[in-house]
């Protein structure tokens, strides 16, 4: 039977997480440099001058193909569990990975037929 006093360590755990947080943050205004001059407050990018507007928009394209990268390569985490125990899973486990390949292979197919991947358009 739990009792409220059993939360007791979690609500610490928060409470600690909580105040190192605001600590840090609160160290860093205090301590650290606060001179701001025009070089200090100009955008910086890997060591590239920036050129033209930062807010031109992106060609759709590049988010598409980000968000089916993301999507297929999700798809790989869940290959390691089945790598760690495809002995103890047997047949039933080997059907559900080949039906959870099958459905990936099919979205693979549909978004090729679409052009998705195509970038010349």
């Amino acid at each position: 039977m739990e009792t409220a006093s059993s939360y007791i360590p979690i609500l610490i755990l928060f409470v600690v997480a909580f105040a190192f947080v605001a600590g840090t943050i609160v160290a860093t205004h205090l301590l650290g440099p606060s001179r701001k001059t025009d070089e200090k407050l100009e955008n910086f990018e890997s060591g590239i001058e920036k050129v033209g507007n930062a807010r031109q928009p992106f060609a759709i394209k590049y988010f598409l193909v980000a968000i089916l990268f993301v999507l297929f390569d999700v798809e790989v985490i869940f290959f390691y569990p089945y790598a760690a125990n495809f002995k103890e899973l047997g047949w039933e486990g080997f059907a559900a990975v080949a039906t959870f390949v099958g459905l990936f292979f099919v979205m693979y197919i549909y978004v090729r037929k679409k052009g998705a991947l195509n970038w010349e358009k």
